[in-house]
């Protein structure tokens, strides 16, 4: 039978590609390029969405 894959929450922003290595394009004195590091601003660099709790108001 087939298993089935679990159902995990992905940020739906970054869609769990949560941190970015950007070049700025100039280089290093070794000849390595001077990157960035991003992180995506609603998960914060987890990838995983957070569990939303919805409260009911009522009167």
């Amino acid at each position: 039978m087939p298993q089935h894959a679990q159902n995990t929450r992905l940020c739906r922003d970054c869609d769990g590609f949560a941190t970015a290595a950007i070049t700025t394009g100039t280089r290093h004195h070794d000849g390595t390029r001077a990157t960035l590091r991003v992180t995506c601003p609603t998960c914060h660099g987890t990838g995983r969405a957070a569990a939303v709790v919805l409260a009911r108001t009522g009167r």
